[in-house]
């Protein structure tokens, strides 16, 4: 079914002002302040691809590496119509927050490739991905910057990558990618891990709140492979999972939907609408539901000026990045509204891809409920540390997070210095 492309703008003014307000925050170096707000590098390249109709189409993909001062850079590919130098940019950007927050030893990066997979066959995107990982060979690696999948994305996307790569050197690489199937060296637990790591951030985001998960009902945008894992996992807990969205539409029900009916259905026709167990919903509408939880898991940009006053959920929970403009956000802390930010809330899959990288540089493999344990440790332990900061700095969640983060990363630059 056709649907219509809506491109987020202004993403990067949004990761820009964060940075500067949390330098203000917490007396930042400007020497540092000025380092972090540029990229190390950033690539753009052309990824000329046979098509299958006998024809060659050219499409332009990035690569932004945002920092290094923590060790190798960390961060998905996406494959959109709206993909641009300046988005992929700030993901790069939220990606070194993001890994900062959660103290795994790694710095942002991000890549993207301007297209429709949705129009493309499965060799068209094969032919896509291998040469656009061809391009970049020279700048990712297992030491230097490591992929995984995003939006558009998934664990064969993934495959292609590792196996291009490695047949430039000979030998099977399998730590230059995470999110790979299993079978070449992905770990177990990394395809449900953000959603995952939102759950427990959810949990103790309630428990703060002094909420019971119990009944807690919830609204999801977004019924991909984050929203669609978080609903999953979150409705198992006694939480009520109302309504969810993606780009066909949205459904609701105030009982709470039949979430493993609403895969099936989705596994079946590709969307959300026409599921039988749920009326109707507009996106819009969604956003504006009375519920305890919302769950933003789609693209940027989701709440802005324009639309953050009727928001009546009690928490959000960023499931997406850079769901929730500044000016949004400013609403947001002036209405009350407890918001546990992208960077920390959808921390779970770059947690569990360290995990993978990990595993797969010393060929030692561990058992889903050891890496879902070692997750849980790891996203608790960074929730309360946040938590702890705001109340210390007398801010909001989100502020927060990136003093938390922004120091971490200030520290390893000061620590290392500059060359030369």
């Amino acid at each position: 079914m056709a649907t219509e492309v809506v491109c987020p703008t202004n993403v990067l003014e949004s990761a820009l002002h964060q940075l500067d307000e949390v330098a203000a925050l917490v007396n930042l170096d400007p020497a540092v302040h000025l380092k972090l707000s540029k990229p190390k590098r950033a690539v753009a390249v052309s990824i000329p691809t046979h098509m299958d109709d006998g024809s060659t189409e050219v499409f332009v993909g990035f690569r932004v590496q945002h920092n290094m001062d923590r060790g190798p850079c960390k961060g998905g590919i996406r494959y959109h119509p709206c993909v641009t130098m300046d988005e992929v940019t700030a993901l790069a950007m939220w990606m070194t927050w993001k890994c900062a927050v959660v103290d795994i030893p790694y710095g942002g990066a991000k890549g993207g490739v301007i297209c429709d997979p949705a129009q493309m066959s499965e060799r068209e995107l094969q032919n896509l991905t291998r040469r656009f990982v061809y391009e970049l060979v020279e700048v990712i690696g297992p030491d230097r910057d490591i992929p995984a999948p995003d939006v558009n994305t998934n664990e064969r996307t993934m495959g292609w990558l590792m196996d291009t790569y490695s047949m430039q050197y000979g030998y099977s690489i399998p730590a230059v990618v995470t999110g790979k199937p299993v079978c070449i060296g992905g770990s177990l637990g990394r395809a449900q891990a953000t959603g995952r790591g939102i759950v427990y951030v959810t949990r103790e985001a309630l428990k703060t709140l002094d909420m019971p998960i119990e009944g807690a009902t919830v609204a999801v945008q977004g019924f991909g492979k984050v929203g669609g894992a978080f609903a999953e996992l979150i409705a198992p807990l006694g939480a009520k999972v109302q309504a969810v969205s993606d780009v066909s539409g949205g459904v609701f029900c105030g009982d709470g939907l039949d979430i493993f009916a609403l895969q099936r259905h989705v596994a079946e026709t590709g969307y959300v609408r026409g599921f039988p167990g749920g009326e109707e919903i507009a996106n819009e509408d969604l956003l504006a539901l009375d519920c305890d939880v919302l769950v933003p898991a789609a693209l940027e940009n989701v709440f802005t000026a324009e639309n953050a006053e009727s928001v009546r959920a009690k928490l959000i929970v960023e499931g997406a990045n850079g769901p929730t403009t500044p000016e949004a956000h400013d609403i947001f802390v002036d209405r009350g509204i407890f918001v546990v930010p992208d960077i920390l809330a959808n921390a779970g899959g770059v947690t569990v891809s360290y995990f993978e990288w990990c595993q797969g540089i010393q060929k030692l493999f561990w058992s889903e409920e050891e890496v879902n344990r070692r997750l849980e440790r790891v996203m608790v332990g960074a929730y309360h540390q946040v938590y702890e900061r705001s109340l210390s700095l007398g801010t909001d969640m989100r502020n927060a997070a990136m003093a938390v983060a922004v120091e971490r990363v200030a520290e390893a630059i000061t620590a290392r210095g500059i060359h030369p």
